[in-house]
């Protein structure tokens, strides 16, 4: 089962893809405003990613099967999970809206955000005792939903802005942009280079003394980059390299190392494959994307990112913190901890309530209203990885 699982993810990662080309053709169309064909392949466009979410429907509930847990209890899982709640969100504000152009931004960011996962060890393994509640279910399903509808708020806000900025000269807005794309190719470079050590069988195997002051292994699966913190090489075969660097003392998360030099590995891959990009087109790449949105109504997908986050902000405020409670007072025997992932979902809470406030009461609608929902999404991202998988905490095992 958990063969199928892991089949049924590849075919719905490769339908995506075809979703996105049929959706690109449907700008050509435009170009020519055959508006009658572009709604055709509009259509034809969520009909295959439609295909897509039930071929990753079932790699949910087939992994679950093989668990016998819903498969959000580690970051492959849980990754997966948000890359399709957020093509849930869009094939929903699709049919409410028809705009192919929201596909083209979302499309990509669901299939990084799948291949990212790639990057996380994929095996199905018990739960740990913390983990053996249905709050489990409720808490993390709950959030991830709430999480993907914000994530179609930063999507239709990232359009609104390479919409409207200035891209014939360089300014604080155009650095922001290319900020944001380089981050996301630096995804898909690590995505990349994962898939080729894997391809490889690359290891490498340090003797360490852990998190828990425990002297274990910790394994690599890439080069290494940054070695763990006093660690000793156990072998190293002649056509791999020790560590350059090594981990600082205070990065003292669950297998901090290892992530670390993944982290260090995915700035390097991005890094290349966006200088590469950038020598191809001759230009800022926010400003190649341009092109794509010329015809875009800048004021409807204002109004589509605000309508999403009043749909995912309550949503995420229910997972991620209401029923995160209540889990902890069950677990733990208190409602609240400070412990550094519930400090980060507050702050998150907290920063799409001024959103609302700042929209509602001050007016702030267009450009500013849409860096603020990229800040927002940058918030969620710095939560999943950074706090999961440097800081150390009581959520250290996600």
């Amino acid at each position: 089962m958990a063969e199928v699982s892991s089949n049924f993810l590849m075919v719905a990662f490769f339908i995506y893809i075809v979703a996105l080309v049929i959706f690109s053709l449907t700008l050509s169309f435009e170009k020519k405003k055959d508006v009658k064909k572009s709604k055709k392949w509009g259509r034809v466009g969520f009909t295959v990613a439609s295909l897509g979410f039930l071929f990753q429907l079932g790699y949910f509930i087939t992994r679950w099967m093989a668990g016998g847990h819903a498969p959000v209890s580690n970051m492959f899982e849980y990754i997966t999970f948000l890359g399709m709640t957020i093509i849930l969100a869009f094939l929903i504000l699709y049919l409410i809206y028809k705009k192919s152009v929201l596909g083209i931004f979302t499309l990509p960011v669901g299939i990084i955000i799948i291949a990212y996962a790639s990057v996380f060890p994929s095996d199905i393994s018990p739960l740990i005792p913390a983990l053996q509640s249905n709050w489990l279910h409720i808490h993390v399903i709950t959030t991830a939903i709430g999480q993907g509808i914000l994530g179609i708020g930063f999507i239709a806000a990232l359009i609104y802005l390479i919409r409207v900025v200035d891209q014939s000269k360089k300014s604080k807005q155009t650095f922001w942009l290319e900020t944001i794309i380089y981050t996301m190719i630096c995804a898909v470079g690590i995505a990349i280079t994962v898939g080729m050590f894997s391809a490889m069988n690359y290891t490498i195997t340090f003797d360490w003394v852990n998190e828990l002051e425990v002297e274990s292994q910790i394994s690599y699966e890439l080069p290494a980059i940054v070695g763990p913190h006093e660690g000793e090489l156990v072998h190293l075969d002649q056509d791999k390299f020790g560590p350059l660097l090594e981990t600082p003392s205070w990065m003292n998360g669950v297998d901090a190392p290892r992530k670390l030099n993944t982290f260090l590995w995915s700035i390097l891959s991005g890094s290349l494959l966006y200088v590469v990009l950038r020598l191809t087109l001759r230009k800022r790449l926010s400003a190649a994307l341009q092109p794509l949105v010329k015809n875009v109504n800048p004021h409807l997908f204002d109004e589509i990112s605000y309508r999403s986050i009043l749909i995912g902000f309550p949503i995420f405020t229910l997972g991620g913190l209401i029923f995160a409670m209540i889990w902890a007072q069950i677990a733990w025997t208190r409602f609240w901890g400070w412990d550094p992932k519930e400090v980060w979902a507050l702050i998150t809470f907290l920063f799409y309530a001024a959103y609302l406030h700042l929209r509602l009461s001050k007016g702030w609608h267009g450009e500013k209203s849409a860096w603020l929902l990229v800040i927002g999404f940058a918030l969620i991202m710095f939560n999943l990885l950074v706090v999961n998988l440097v800081v150390a905490g009581l959520h250290s095992y996600a």
